[in-house]
């Protein structure tokens, strides 16, 4: 199947390590909050508190690692988060107390956030004439690799032992560490940053940071069918339990087979604009067909919350190809690590709060809450053209200014 592989070395070298990766990412996913609880002894709540410290730590280690990926280079810098975030998981099998666990629990998911900012420059240099095209092709890889570390974790999970929880973290560490290997094929990355100038421009882009809030927003929305579905099924309908797996797989399948196609239509900041707002759309109905599951027979039930799965997995595509797009292409080439480590910070304010968010209306409040979400989304989809528009016009102005500037 070679028309599925990237055309170039350094893509398929970029691709190979993010594969790597995101298997060790299926791992934790799946059974890392049980190998704390179950293995280590820790109560849940403890280890709730414990990812949400780290969650907010995390939020500022993106900018400033990036920022370093554009003066230094971004493949050694990249290179380093994942041997960093492998050291750290092989650290989880010392962990015997709660401030040990918030300790590597940091470094990892702070290294986890750094990597993702370090890695843009080099999705930039060497994902051809449209980097935006092959970031949605690495989101189908991921979605793959986490299916596959899934499965090992399901398997971890029901042999229950101490033995096989370590494993689970060897295997974490293991597949971060090794995702390293491939990076030194790539040719290094020249540093992009200019010498003078303010440092850190992102943070005093005010189009941006509002672009980078409206897609914390649209983040949550990551959280509905890993968080809030399966809770509202299992609590408020009769559709069977095994169903919360199907929705799973619908989803995984939608955004393998669909992505890089999806994204191929959103090829401007203009087109990213309207790719949130449709994708606004999307969400809203997909909570309203969820919400309608509650009360009906089951069969009625399971077919609702199908189809608003269906539904919301459309709106995470053009969701998806709208936040590729624009968080590229508004952010200036020199600075791609800084800016998209700033992008980056929507995605970990609705990782840190949008469970908690997400339960509180949709489970806990009921079928208005869903409303209420499906309306926060919708909301911020159709603002996001304005702002990008705005956005436009600031990157157009820096653009003109910068040879004056050199």
């Amino acid at each position: 199947m070679p028309h599925l592989l990237p055309e170039s070395g350094p893509q398929r070298v970029i691709v190979a390590s993010n594969f790597l990766y995101t298997l060790g990412s299926g791992l934790y996913l799946t059974a890392g909050v049980l190998y704390f609880t179950e293995a280590v002894g820790l109560p849940a709540e403890r280890v709730g508190l414990g990812l949400g410290i780290a969650g907010l730590v995390s939020l500022a280690v993106g900018i400033g690692v990036g920022h370093l990926a554009d003066r230094v280079g971004a493949r050694g810098v990249y290179a380093t988060t994942l041997v960093v975030r492998g050291l750290a998981a092989a650290s989880f099998a010392l962990v015997d107390g709660f401030w040990p666990f918030v300790l590597v629990v940091c470094v990892a998911t702070g290294a986890q956030a750094a990597g993702l900012a370090a890695r843009s420059p080099l999705i930039r240099r060497f994902g051809g004439e449209r980097p935006q095209e092959f970031r949605a092709y690495l989101r189908a890889v991921t979605n793959v690799g986490i299916s596959l570390g899934a499965l090992l974790a399901g398997w971890i999970v029901a042999v229950g032992t101490t033995s096989a929880y370590q494993a689970l973290v060897l295997g974490l560490a293991v597949a971060n560490l090794l995702a390293a290997v491939p990076l030194a094929l790539l040719p290094r990355v020249r540093p992009g940053a200019a010498a003078g100038g303010p440092r850190w421009t992102a943070l005093r882009d005010r189009p941006y940071l509002l672009l980078t809030a409206l897609e914390g927003v649209m983040a949550v929305q990551f959280k509905v069918l890993t968080v809030a579905l399966p809770l509202w099924l299992v609590a408020a309908t009769s559709a069977p339990h095994w169903l919360i797996a199907g929705t799973m797989v619908t989803n995984t399948v939608i955004v393998v087979v669909l992505q890089v196609r999806a994204s191929r239509g959103v090829d401007s900041p203009a087109a990213g604009g309207a790719g949130y707002r449709r994708a606004g759309v999307a969400f809203l109905v997909s909570a309203a067909l969820v919400s309608l599951a509650a009360g009906v027979p089951a069969w009625a039930a399971a077919g609702l919350l199908v189809g608003g799965v269906v539904v919301h997995s459309v709106g995470e595509l053009w969701h998806s190809a709208a936040g590729f797009e624009v968080s590229f292409a508004l952010a200036p080439e020199h600075a791609t690590g800084q800016y998209l480590g700033v992008f980056g910070l929507g995605a970990g304010l609705a990782e840190a709060f949008g469970p908690s968010l997400l339960i509180s209306l949709c489970v806990t409040w009921g079928r208005p809450g869903w409303f209420v979400v499906g309306g926060m989304f919708a909301l911020a989809g159709f603002a996001a053209p304005a702002a990008v528009r705005w956005a436009g016009r600031r990157h157009a102005s820096s653009v003109r200014v910068q040879p004056a500037a050199v």
